[in-house]
């Protein structure tokens, strides 16, 4: 049937579905980067977190040092298992964050880029394998 087919019309269907190809590449693209923004929006959300429970672990340990000072008492010692537990949480957050940001990397659109190189891998043998005819 191809062998019937005029060039013009093999140029024509040629374009059209080089058309399509990109089309579906470029789709493909915009849905991996949007999973990768989204996995490093969650990643910043974790680091803002571990930012702001460690501002009130510091916060915790600033009353300790306050209520230490002030009173030698065990009221201070509370305090203290306060802010530890508040730093446990702040690492805990920072290296899950790390973590989903570090799946975010490399920022390109690797699934596209490899589709892009196979439909041209794949084009260029079609062309060969019809300039050989």
């Amino acid at each position: 049937m191809a062998e019937q087919q005029s060039t013009a019309d093999l140029i024509r269907q040629a374009g059209e579905q080089i058309s399509a190809l990109v089309r579906d590449e470029i789709q493909l693209a915009r849905v991996e980067l949007a999973e990768k923004g989204r996995r490093a929006g969650l990643g910043v959300g974790m680091f803002g977190g571990a930012a702001v429970t460690l501002h009130f672990a510091i916060g915790a340990l600033l009353v300790a040092a306050g209520l230490g000072l002030a009173h030698v008492m065990p009221g201070w010692a509370a305090a203290l298992v306060v802010a530890a537990v508040l730093f446990v949480i702040a690492a805990v957050e920072a290296f899950l964050g790390r973590r989903q940001l570090q799946r975010t990397t490399p920022w390109k659109p690797a699934r596209a880029m490899d589709g892009v190189r196979a439909d041209v891998h794949t084009i260029s043998e079609a062309v060969e394998e019809r300039n050989r005819r």
